[in-house]
């Protein structure tokens, strides 16, 4: 399969080597410090699809430019979902296909997964009350981390007495908080804690390195073409 990296920054390096390892060739990079190559040198005819992983700023352009192209995109950039409806349009106008993940780990995807349901199962008794705290590395802009709001989001539609969420500690008691922290190079770690007078229950995804990371996003890079439409992790790992 032929690789178009959108980003060759941290996430990028490491999808190119864990691509080689399966056999993918990396066809062309964009990146505004490793190449001057654009998106729109590149066709269906150069290549099967595009991963974008760059910045909050660049991230939708990047995604549109890729869809005018023709080209299938797997994108992994967090802090730019105020314009995905607008992807959406795109993508359904265009005929195109679009591939979003907040976290391209499995184990963070099946994370989200009990986390659905240790909220439904929760929310079935009083005392508890819920928050979410997410520590990465001191380069991450964006904040809180998109799997954090991943994360809050499958909450509140789980445990009614939280109706929003918010980055600090709560005010009232229907807000979630989601604290975020930045320490040395932390790669992401993710803890739900549950808190009565009596006890604690917590669930925690704690990532050791990218290539995790790097393995979705080409899971989804060689399920991706020849699909049309908006896809998720939940399509991909059938949860």
């Amino acid at each position: 399969m032929k690789i178009l990296l959108i980003g060759y920054g941290k996430m990028g390096q490491t999808i190119a080597a864990v691509a080689a390892q399966r056999g993918h060739e990396i066809a062309g990079i964009v990146d505004l410090h490793a190449s001057q190559l654009s998106i729109t040198d590149f066709t269906p005819a150069t290549v099967d699809v595009a991963i974008e992983f760059t910045h909050p700023d660049s991230a939708f352009a990047n995604v549109a430019a890729c869809l005018r192209q023709g080209l299938p995109v797997v994108c992994g950039s967090t802090g730019w979902l105020h314009h995905f409806d607008e992807a959406q349009e795109l993508t359904q106008e265009l005929g195109g296909s679009l591939f979003y993940a907040s976290n391209y780990s499995v184990g963070v995807n099946l994370f989200f997964h009990f986390n659905e349901y240790i909220a439904a199962k929760m929310s079935q008794f009083g005392g508890y009350d819920v928050a979410v705290r997410e520590i990465h590395h001191t380069h991450k802009i964006d904040q809180p981390s998109g799997t954090a709001i991943t994360a809050a989001e499958g909450i509140l539609r789980h445990f009614p007495a939280k109706t929003t969420w918010r980055n600090a500690p709560a005010e009232i008691p229907t807000e979630l908080a989601i604290i975020s922290e930045r320490a040395g190079e932390v790669v992401g770690t993710h803890i739900v804690t549950y808190t009565s007078a009596v006890d604690t229950l917590e669930l925690m995804h704690e990532a050791h390195n990218r290539e995790g990371f790097a393995l979705g996003a080409l899971l989804a890079a060689e399920w991706l073409p020849g699909r049309q439409g908006v896809f998720g992790m939940k399509e991909l790992l059938g949860l």
